[in-house]
């Protein structure tokens, strides 16, 4: 029945009726993975598609010259590695658990089958899909449009917008980031992200405590953009 409630949460399976749920918690694994395991890496066969129960799940991509570059900090609630769904292929990142988590793993042929089944569940994987294509459409433009300072900002919005906790303070965004992942996720070097970190601290934009940034003035930042 816990189960059952979860699976009424996960946006893919709005719509359908207990006895569709029942069928998807018959074939839903569970695993538990701690802080700094791998769930796949980037070239692995792909497998299964995977809904984060609980945690932090981050997806990177290895860079040509060797650097890290982070595409995405997966959600509570999220689908993660849908695509092999859809190419049979290889899985196209790396996923890397940041908080202890409880992911659940659907297999392809699993999925296939209920979506053939659940005409509602082909429609919102395809609104996920869309969803996911404009999110990575708006950073390829972040990242070749705007310079550092910029890049900076729209990252810390936008993790503000999808981690973050309102207090009397600010927004609290809800994540442990070392400046080298705020590098890696914004096409920077970790000189340059703490030299940037430091002035919007000086405007009165973003606070820093115990590794979590806090966003004073989220206008400050929306200024940078334009």
């Amino acid at each position: 029945m816990e189960n059952l409630k979860y699976l009424k949460r996960i946006p893919l399976f709005y719509g359908l009726a207990d006895e569709q749920l029942l069928e998807i918690s018959s074939v839903l694994l569970e695993r538990s993975y701690h802080k700094g395991r791998f769930i796949f890496m980037e070239g692995e066969p792909g497998e299964a598609i995977y809904i984060l129960k609980s945690g932090l799940i981050k997806l990177t991509k290895r860079l040509e010259d060797g650097r890290e570059h982070i595409l995405h900090f997966v959600n509570a609630g999220e689908i993660f590695a849908e695509v092999v769904l859809f190419d049979g292929g290889t899985y196209p990142a790396t996923s890397e658990v940041q908080e202890d988590s409880v992911v659940g793993v659907l297999r392809n042929q699993d999925i296939e089958r209920l979506i053939s089944k659940n005409p509602v569940m082909a429609v919102e994987m395809l609104r996920i899909m869309s969803r996911r294509l404009r999110t990575a459409q708006e950073k390829v433009m972040n990242l070749a449009l705007h310079d550092t300072t910029r890049r900076l900002a729209f990252a810390l919005i936008k993790m503000a917008e999808d981690h973050g906790i309102k207090k009397s303070k600010g927004i609290f965004i809800n994540m442990s980031l070392t400046n080298q992942e705020l590098a890696n996720l914004t096409g920077s070097s970790r000189e340059t992200v703490n030299r940037m970190l430091n002035g919007f601290k000086r405007s009165g934009a973003i606070d820093v405590e115990r590794q979590q940034i806090v966003v004073l003035d989220k206008a400050k930042l929306e200024d940078l953009l334009r």
